[in-house]
């Protein structure tokens, strides 16, 4: 809105009444109101200043005196550095544009590119300029102070999409016939103990949550691995808290603790599962730990596993991502995990509009890593490759089948 008012009064004012209304502006704003109105407007901050001070020395005149005095011009007045120095704004922007090409002889390839460094650099090139006068023109020529974002996935694999129709058929098929489906991944480690954690929760004024300055782990608590298992036909998560390491051994664990705690009462006529997962980590396709843990798995509860992986690069789209774990994120955001039972207490209470439920509990079983598995005990696993990509879609049958 400023900006668009000093548009329709500029043209409209001489130098001096300028002054004022940028001025006026200014006080309206409060503090900082001189930088605001400087950088929607593009008038200096010693105008705009000077215009503050004419108006508050005016208020304390009693009564108020015409102040009118000498008005310049228009065009009078000294001109901007940008104006009159002809190469300053190219020079600024080869000193930026070169780093986000990759120039290694850019000066600032190395360093931060903070207005003021950018302003010594443009000295030492000899303009006359400061820091307040680069922020402006950066200002003017759409700059601004941007974070990285994840979007890049390397390169995609050409059959990626075939892949993720062939998944969404079998998941389609499973659940026509009142078969479990589940999307399974381990969630990030986090460490115990009052570390600070992303978010805000309410809290009283000034009372912010005490943590520890450094996220040193805390031997005796160590760190957690959540391993979740999402039922997309139910709405229901179940989240196996780990105190060990993240293995393949730890992945089957889960699920099988899913299986008895709560698929087995949903799907009491089940015969075959199938689960979706990503294609590496503790339950990658190239893992012959995970697989020989689902053959266990398939022996003891009778039952067929198929296994469908997502393609390389394309964890985030695995549904357990946004279904459970960004659920989980937000119920304990600002919240420090200070212990085991406190993680599992706010996992078990993550709620959602949609009827989602979830259920968690602690596992402190030791799972080492570094198991090897022979090429014999893989030849053991009775499985059946699909005739489409057969590293990334296959069943594993019980052994007496």
């Amino acid at each position: 809105m400023l900006k668009k008012r000093y548009a329709l009064l500029a043209p409209l004012l001489d130098e001096r009444r300028l002054r004022l209304y940028v001025g006026a502006e200014a006080l309206a704003l409060g503090y900082g109101g001189p930088t605001l109105v400087a950088r929607a407007t593009g008038v200096s901050r010693p105008t705009i200043t000077a215009g503050c001070k004419e108006l508050l020395a005016a208020g304390k005149r009693h009564p108020p005196q015409d102040a009118s005095g000498r008005v310049r011009k228009p065009g009078g007045g000294r001109k901007r550095t940008s104006e009159t120095d002809e190469t300053l704004r190219t020079d600024l922007e080869s000193l930026i544009e070169p780093v986000t090409r990759g120039d290694p002889e850019s000066p600032l390839r190395w360093t931060s590119k903070s207005v003021r460094k950018l302003a010594d650099e443009l000295q030492r090139m000899g303009h006359q300029t400061s820091h307040r006068m680069v922020a402006a023109l950066l200002h003017e020529l759409d700059y601004s102070l941007q974070a990285n974002r994840k979007t890049l996935e390397g390169s995609a694999h050409p059959d990626r999409d075939a892949q993720f129709e062939h998944i969404h058929q079998q998941v389609k098929a499973f659940q026509a016939s009142d078969q479990p489906v589940i999307s399974v991944d381990t969630k990030k480690k986090e460490l115990v103990g009052n570390f600070k954690t992303q978010g805000r929760e309410l809290r009283p004024k000034g009372e912010p949550e005490r943590v520890r300055v450094h996220d040193f782990e805390i031997p005796e608590l160590g760190k957690v691995a959540p391993y979740g298992v999402y039922d997309p036909t139910q709405n229901t998560g179940w989240v196996n808290v780990g105190t060990d390491h993240d293995t393949a051994a730890f992945a089957v664990a889960s699920i099988r603790r899913w299986w008895h705690m709560m698929g087995q009462q949903a799907y009491p006529h089940a015969q075959r599962v199938l689960i979706t997962a990503d294609s590496g980590g503790s339950n990658g396709y190239r893992t012959r730990l995970w697989k020989t843990e689902l053959q266990k798995l398939a022996n003891e509860a009778g039952l067929e596993i198929a296994v469908c992986h997502l393609p390389p690069g394309t964890s985030k789209w695995n549904k357990i991502e946004h279904r459970l774990f960004a659920y989980i994120s937000q119920n304990w955001r600002g919240k420090p995990l200070v212990s085991h039972q406190v993680i599992v207490n706010l996992i078990a209470a993550t709620t959602t509009r949609t009827g989602l439920t979830v259920r968690c509990e602690l596992d402190t079983n030791i799972y080492p890593k570094g198991i090897k598995i022979t090429d014999k005990a893989l030849n053991q696993v009775n499985i059946i490759r699909d005739q489409f990509h057969g590293e990334w879609n296959y069943t594993i049958k019980p052994n007496d089948s």
